[in-house]
């Protein structure tokens, strides 16, 4: 059976089409799925997707973390289904508490648009078990508010329980403490990053690296021996 993976779109959202295909590409079942709905349509997992959900008033994320069909993925998500929260979709996990901390703007107050450097801190969540810990890759990076913040107390927690998923090498792009580009909840199964992997699984485009694809592939194996 293929695996069905549902990716959420929202007013402002940019990166639903290509988050869908990279799933396609990974082996899985994209599902497209919309902000007043609670029904996920019997999804195996979700994503949630790039762009300015809402416009990113108030804060990044801070409106479409009320949306009907978050209450769906907070309640499923709890439960244990695997989400990836992508840059805008990472701001909207924060903002719902399914993950620690918070995300503010980028503290040289600019867009950036790069490809970035990471290393992979933690390779046994629901979405990076093809990566190998302390593997370094490139992955496209394009954001206004990615500066990762969180009180010392939850920095320390993340750190010492490895849920640190991912790290800033080489250049921190926007100033998160302790050059944090991602991190997971305590189950694994949740995982928020800033820069875009669905961007980078595909050869013939792009920068010409599949970095991302492991993301794609990792919940498809999951899912399908589960």
């Amino acid at each position: 059976m293929t695996a069905r993976i549902g990716v959420v779109t929202f007013p402002g959202s940019l990166d639903d089409r290509d988050t869908q295909r990279a799933i396609r590409v990974a082996g899985a079942e994209p599902v497209a799925l919309w902000h007043k709905d609670k029904d996920l349509k019997q999804v195996d997992a979700v994503v949630l997707c790039g762009g300015f959900s809402y416009g990113d008033y108030l804060r990044a994320g801070a409106i479409a973390r009320f949306s009907p069909v978050m209450d769906t993925v907070i309640d499923q998500a709890r439960a244990g289904m695997p989400v990836l929260g992508i840059c805008n979709g990472f701001q909207i996990l924060t903002e719902a508490h399914l993950l620690p901390g918070g995300m503010l703007g980028n503290d040289h107050l600019h867009f950036i648009c790069r490809d970035q450097k990471l290393r992979v801190e933690n390779a046994d969540t629901a979405w990076t078990t093809d990566y190998e810990a302390g593997q370094e890759i490139h992955i496209p990076l394009k954001n206004m508010d990615g500066r990762y913040v969180a009180d010392r107390r939850t920095l320390d927690e993340l750190e010492a329980e490895g849920r640190v998923a991912f790290r800033y090498l080489d250049f921190n792009p926007n100033g998160s403490l302790n050059d944090i580009a991602g991190i997971t909840n305590e189950a694994g199964n949740v995982v928020g990053l800033m820069p875009h992997p669905e961007h980078a699984v595909e050869s013939l485009i792009g920068t010409g690296r599949t970095d991302g694809l492991p993301f794609f592939t990792s919940i498809l194996k999951k899912l399908v021996n589960a």
